[in-house]
């Protein structure tokens, strides 16, 4: 099916991800979409087309170096797009080829599998905290979920893993969080972006005389080793910001949106406490039908690209839609819009992206999540939204895919 020539105007509001999501799949595996401010690129929808493609060498994740309206960040577009803080960045996302690798293997090695596995104890004691929290104001009425728990638990994970002091998480939280709108103004991004590199610049500086151990400072020791082997001033600042960033919003989302279609799907949730399915099963099922980041901008094709009777120009942008992908009917049947804990492909998605660009974090992620949960639903059996599912708002995003709050009734605590 070839691309419709008139592109689809995304909703940058994200009121309706999923309906919006089958649309572009019903527009083709590539489709043509304008983002705001009137820029137009290729909207990805199928699985294998983005598998293909997250493969290719043909395409980068590099503004500066693949994206010509970019005009190397000195342009109009640079400089008063909305979504400019996506792509402006230099560090291993935004990177290509072998400055991609050389980027990603110094952040890697906090991520590895014997040192997220060991982070377990720290990830049960913070969900411990915050459980006793949430028991001691359930008693005084309706909790938040989103704000107090499926927020509150990544954002002091990685806090601490990065060695961010409390004093800046709360500023830096405040910042993104308004960037993950995508309901900011390109003056405002402008205040937030100069502001942010102000915090992270103090943040290097204070690690710099007052080192810990911690991720920064482990990159800061790479950044000032003498060989010059390491980063560079922009890229330690830039790695932090993306580390932070995505350490917390995609397990965010992720933990938000599983509590949420437990609570709306308590046949599933019975399937688990019988142990016909498992925690993990939710945590997968979860990823893919809610991918926890819906639509990711940009990458960008190093030369002509065909797909089907679609050729995407040198040049060319592109936006991955995993919303779409993660209810492809060609990989998860037709009851891919359906929450099924013992589907068979619930592991075959890729909601934490594919190819060179996977999320490091992915491992941390998941962990978290599959202590958070079983937790949750154990010290409070009876937890109910304190008003209508239906009347639970998204985030006002196209990105970031969660709910603004997840206010419930805790019911009767058990003991621990």
């Amino acid at each position: 099916m070839s691309a419709p020539t008139c592109p689809y105007a995304m909703d940058p509001s994200g009121r309706d991800i999923q309906g919006e999501a089958a649309l572009l799949r019903e527009r083709g595996p590539v489709t043509q979409v304008e983002l705001p401010g009137g820029v137009v690129v290729w909207a990805v929808t199928d699985t294998a087309t983005i598998k293909s493609l997250l493969t290719d060498p043909r395409v980068s994740r590099d503004t500066y170096q693949h994206w010509p309206a970019w005009e190397n960040g000195e342009g109009e577009l640079a400089q008063t797009w909305p979504l400019a803080m996506w792509v402006a960045d230099r560090n291993m996302i935004t990177a290509y080829g072998a400055e991609h690798s050389r980027l990603r293997k110094l952040v890697a090695k906090a991520f590895t599998a014997r040192r997220t596995a060991a982070l377990r104890p720290r990830v049960e004691a913070i969900t411990a905290a915050l459980l006793d929290a949430i028991a001691a104001k359930g008693q005084e009425g309706p909790v938040d979920l989103r704000e107090e728990f499926a927020y509150g638990l990544p954002t002091q994970v990685i806090s601490e893993l990065l060695g961010i002091p409390d004093r800046m998480r709360d500023e830096l939280l405040g910042i993104i969080g308004a960037w993950m709108t995508n309901q900011v103004s390109a003056e405002e991004v402008a205040g937030y972006e100069r502001r942010v590199y102000e915090l992270l610049a103090e943040l290097v500086a204070l690690k710099r005389t007052e080192p810990g151990d911690d991720l920064i400072s482990a990159l800061i020791t790479v950044r000032d080793d003498e060989n010059g082997s390491g980063l560079t001033e922009r890229e330690l600042v830039d790695t932090i910001l993306l580390t932070f960033t995505a350490g917390h919003e995609t397990t965010a989302n992720l933990i938000d949106q599983a509590i949420h279609i437990l609570l709306t799907h308590p046949d599933q949730l019975a399937l688990v406490r019988e142990g016909k399915a498992t925690w993990e099963d939710v945590v997968e099922e979860s990823i893919r039908l809610e991918a926890p980041f819906a639509n990711l901008p940009l990458r960008y094709a190093v030369e002509d690209i065909q797909v089907g009777e679609v050729t995407i120009a040198k040049g060319d942008a592109l936006i991955i839609s995993f919303a779409a992908a993660g209810r492809d009917s060609l990989v998860h049947g037709d009851t891919a819009d359906r929450f099924d804990v013992t589907r068979a492909t619930r592991r075959d998605h890729i909601g934490f992206g594919h190819g060179v660009h996977y999320c490091l974090g992915a491992p941390l992620a998941r962990l978290e999540a599959s202590v958070a949960l079983p937790a949750l639903f154990a010290r409070f059996p009876e937890m109910s939204f304190a008003k209508p599912a239906e009347e639970l708002l998204p985030l006002e995003s196209f990105v970031s895919n969660g709910h603004r709050e997840l206010p419930v009734r805790i019911g009767t605590p058990v003991a621990v």
